[in-house]
C-alpha cells in the first residue's frame, strides 16, 4: 500500500509538472514564470504525500495482521502435527477473509482425518496380533505336544492344525485384499457379468453352512448387468452372508439384486439383532465387532465388512447400510451398470 501511495503520488506530482511547464506554457503564454509554481504548491504535496503514507502504513499494518493471524495459527497447529501432536488444530479467529476461513478449516479437516488415520493404524497394528497370536499359540502347543509325544499323531489333530494354518492365511489374505483396496491398487478383472448369476452362485456355496447356523434363505434375484470383477464380486457376496452367519443364526435372510438409479445392486437384509445407529458406520472400520467379546470363532475377523467396501469402491460403486423399519441389518453393494 505504501507502494501504491508513492506511485500514485509521482503520477500526481509529475503530471503537475507537465501541466505547468509544458501544457500551461502552451495555454497561457504570456503568464509568469512566478505564476507557475509556488513554494506553497510544493509544501501542499509534500503534505499529502505525508499524510498518504501514514494512512497507508497504518491500513497495511492493520491489513497484515489481520493476514498473518490465521496464517501464525495455521503454521503453529502445522508445527505441532509434525512433533507428533495430532490432536493440535488452528484455532478459528474472527477474519474478514473468507479465504483464510477456508484455510483454517481445511486445515483442521485434515487434521482429524490424520489423527483418525493415525488412531486406526495402532488399532489395526494391535487387532492384527491379536488376531494372529491365538491360531499360532495354538498350533505352537500343538506341535509341541506332538514332539514331547503328549499327543499321538493322528489325521484328525493334522486335520485342526490344517485349518489353523488356513485361518492364518484367510486372514493374511483379508489384510491384503484390505490394503490393497485402500490404496487403490486391487488388481480387477472387469468383464460384463449379471449380479443375480453371481449372487446364487455364491448361495448355492455357501447354503449348507447357512442351513447349519439356522438361517433361512430367500432371494429375489432379478437382472443386474454390471461390469465388475466376478471373482471379486463374489467374495464381497460371500463375505455378506458370512456376516448374517455370524452375526445373525436362526435369523431371515432375503439377498436381492437389481437395477436402481443408475448402478446395479445386490442387497442383504436380515432380521437380527443388527446395529445401533451410533455405530453404523463404524461397521466398515477394520476389525471393529458389534460385541467386542466375541471370539474370533464366532464374532469373525472383523474384516468382512471393510472388504466389501473396499472391492465396491475399487470398483467404482459403495457400500453401505441402509436403513429399515424392522429389526435386523440391510447391506446394499452397488456396482456400476453395464450400458
Amino acid at each position: 500500500m505504501t507502494g501504491i501511495t508513492l506511485v500514485a503520488f509521482a503520477v500526481m506530482y509529475f503530471g503537475l509538472m507537465a501541466y505547468y511547464f509544458v501544457i500551461y506554457d502552451w495555454l497561457f503564454p504570456e503568464a509568469a514564470y512566478d505564476e507557475k509554481w509556488q513554494l506553497s504548491d510544493t509544501m501542499v504535496l509534500a503534505t499529502i504525500l505525508s499524510t498518504g503514507l501514514l494512512s497507508a502504513v497504518l491500513v497495511a499494518w492493520r491489513l497484515a495482521q489481520k493476514i498473518v493471524e490465521p496464517l501464525k495459527s495455521v503454521a503453529t497447529a502445522a508445527r505441532a502435527i509434525t512433533e507428533g501432536d495430532f490432536s493440535a488444530r488452528a484455532e478459528i479467529a474472527a477474519t474478514p477473509f473468507g479465504e483464510a476461513k477456508s484455510l483454517m478449516e481445511d486445515f483442521n479437516s485434515m487434521a482429524e482425518r490424520l489423527q483418525k488415520a493415525e488412531a486406526e493404524i495402532k488399532y489395526s497394528n494391535s487387532s492384527i496380533a491379536h488376531e494372529l497370536r491365538t491360531p499360532l499359540t495354538i498350533l505352537r502347543g500343538r506341535l509341541q505336544g506332538l514332539l514331547d509325544g503328549a499327543f499321538q499323531p493322528s489325521p484328525e489333530l493334522y486335520g485342526r492344525l490344517i485349518a489353523h494354518v488356513d485361518d492364518l492365511s484367510a486372514i493374511v489374505e483379508e489384510l491384503r485384499t484390505l490394503a490393497l483396496a485402500n490404496v487403490g491398487k486391487l488388481e480387477l478383472a472387469l468383464s460384463r457379468v449379471d449380479l443375480s448369476i453371481e449372487a446364487m452362485s455364491v448361495l448355492v456355496s455357501i447354503g449348507s453352512d447357512l442351513e447349519q447356523a439356522g438361517i433361512f434363505v430367500e432371494h429375489r434375484l432379478d437382472p443386474s448387468p454390471a461390469l465388475v470383477d466376478p471373482t471379486r464380486i463374489r467374495q464381497a457376496i460371500l463375505a455378506l452372508l458370512d456376516n448374517c452367519r455370524r452375526y445373525a443364526p436362526n435369523s431371515d435372510v432375503l439377498v436381492e439384486t437389481g437395477v436402481k438409479d443408475g448402478f446395479a445392486y445386490v442387497r442383504c437384509r436380515d432380521n437380527g439383532p443388527g446395529i445401533d445407529a451410533a455405530h453404523r458406520e463404524r461397521a466398515f472400520e477394520r476389525f471393529w465387532r458389534a460385541d467386542e467379546s466375541r471370539a474370533r470363532a464366532s464374532g469373525g475377523s472383523g474384516l468382512g465388512l471393510p472388504i466389501v467396501r473396499g472391492i465396491a469402491r475399487a470398483h467404482g460403486g459403495e457400500a453401505l447400510i441402509v436403513d429399515q423399519d424392522k429389526p435386523g441389518l440391510t447391506i446394499e453393494l452397488q456396482l456400476p451398470l453395464d450400458e
